[in-house]
């Protein structure tokens, strides 16, 4: 029961082949005996859990017909849960309980999702392998000397092991999608404003999107529906209006025009990745789609760019964890100087401290105009390559990683693990949808394509995903009951 989908699930609950709380039983029983070899969970919440689902199955026995009602969900540490710990995986927030929930996890709390527990996670979002968070690296359930990618690794693994139905994530350069393409599950980066940040810790505002990490595509419009729209809590959600992504997940893909940028096919992308995208390219020719090449040339600045930009919005964001309000406080501070610097020395790690300095030094006096605002004006050329190319195409397809899952420990070089982000980061910069779907096997690790598509056009993302997925058997696919060890 636990490897099937939302949609699935959904079903078996008002069918009554089996209840919310049985559910939600089985997912914290198997939580309870693999979390320590994945260390996907930092939090449970058991109590809390069975509680939610012995009222979905009291609404479900009155007809309520709300397809996440019961459903056992995830959330990435990084959502603010009310009475429940938020770390961001970080030690300045170990032992933060937030006093309210974010507008995403209120509204799936009033759709009925069960909530399991908060995943691990990069500290503060930054990470491409899930390597920096203070309470240790998750595991890949494809092979546990490997990385499920970052930041939004716990979330992936989960979803992949079938620790949760379904999770949240947050994708501030391609965290949604990496690491579901290296966990071999469907993950959405929305477009900037479609999903309320509010209650989401901040990392990089202008980049930071939540979206939802799925068995399918049909799991995450699903979700969508529910997460997706304006929040007058957050001035940066679009007024754009909310269409029912589920309404034209079968609609044909003929005549649909799908765009290959030539930047994604050189030196760097190994051979069985760019293979199985090729064969996917087939396809989606064989649903009726047409293929051609866009250009995109600017693509190869995204990463100077993006790590100008998000680690200067880092340095003012973090700027607040101080030991004064919340969070961690250093002991026996000698004097306010002196708290402010052991507070922040010993409560971050070494990649939130590196990205403070670099977000300081490029918002500094003398600086600001020779980097900061070149990085604005380059994302600024990057959007307009994606607005030409879709002049002509509808969606643009390429792989999402160079390659497959790394092995735990093997990358220790920053500039290195950034080049991580090299097909993903541009979708962030120029504020457009982006998804991962599951398209083959490097190896016994799972290999993740991407599509892009225009500014709040996720409805056609989904679509093209889904119509994938029914002629294809990837998402499918489940890593071994040992995960690989």
């Amino acid at each position: 029961m636990l490897e099937k989908t939302v949609a699935e699930l959904s079903k078996a609950l008002r069918s009554q082949e089996v209840s919310s709380v049985e559910l939600t039983q089985a997912y914290l029983e198997k939580i309870a005996a693999v979390n320590e070899r994945l260390n996907t969970y930092i939090t449970t919440c058991d109590e809390l859990a069975l509680k939610q689902a012995s009222k979905a199955d009291q609404l479900i026995a009155d007809g309520n017909q709300n397809p996440l009602l019961g459903i056992p969900i995830a959330h990435k540490d990084i959502f603010c849960t009310k009475n429940i710990k938020t770390t961001c995986g970080s030690k300045m927030l170990e032992n933060f309980v937030s006093p309210y929930d974010a507008t995403i996890v209120s509204k799936l709390n009033k759709a009925g999702a069960v909530t399991l527990g908060k995943t691990n996670m990069d500290e503060f979002a930054m990470g491409s392998s899930n390597e920096t968070s203070y309470f240790g690296s998750v595991k890949n359930p494809w092979d546990t000397s490997k990385v499920p990618g970052g930041s939004s690794g716990g979330s992936a693994a989960a979803v992949a092991a079938d620790l949760c139905a379904i999770a949240t994530g947050t994708d501030t350069g391609g965290s949604i999608r990496q690491p579901a393409s290296f966990c071999g599950v469907t993950g959405l980066k929305p477009s900037y404003g479609r999903v309320s940040r509010w209650g989401m810790i901040a990392f990089a505002s202008s980049l930071d999107q939540a979206g939802p990490i799925s068995k399918s595509a049909e799991d995450a419009a699903i979700l969508m529906n529910v997460i997706a729209g304006p929040d007058n809590l957050d001035s940066t959600s679009s007024r754009t209006p909310v269409v029912d992504y589920t309404l034209n997940l079968n609609d044909s893909l003929y005549g649909l025009k799908i765009g290959v940028p030539k930047q994604h096919f050189t030196e760097g992308l190994s051979a069985d990745v760019e293979e199985s995208i090729r064969l996917s390219l087939k396809e989606f020719e064989k649903l009726g789609a047409s293929i051609t090449q866009v250009d995109l040339p600017n693509n190869h600045l995204s990463v100077p760019a993006y790590y100008v930009v998000a680690p200067a919005e880092a340095s003012a964001n973090l700027s607040r964890y101080d030991g004064v309000r919340y969070g961690f406080r250093c002991d026996n501070p000698i004097d306010l100087e002196d708290m402010y610097m052991r507070t922040r020395s010993e409560g971050f790690g070494s990649e939130v401290k590196r990205r403070i300095m670099i977000g300081t030094y490029a918002l500094s006096a003398g600086y600001y105009d020779a980097y900061y605002q070149k990085a604005q004006k380059i994302r600024r050329l990057i959007k307009n390559d994606f607005d030409a190319a879709f002049e002509t195409v509808d969606v643009i397809v390429g792989p999402t990683s160079p390659h497959t899952a790394f092995s735990l420990g093997a990358t220790t070089d920053p500039v290195k693990m950034y080049l991580e982000d090299i097909y993903t980061i541009a979708v962030n910069l120029a504020g457009l949808p982006g998804i991962s779907i599951p398209t083959g096997f490097g190896g016994n690790l799972p290999i993740g394509m991407q599509i892009i598509g225009k500014e709040f056009a996720e409805a056609k993302l989904l679509n093209v995903a889904h119509q994938y997925q029914q002629v294809t058997e990837w998402h499918k696919s489940k890593p071994s009951e040992n995960f690989g060890e």
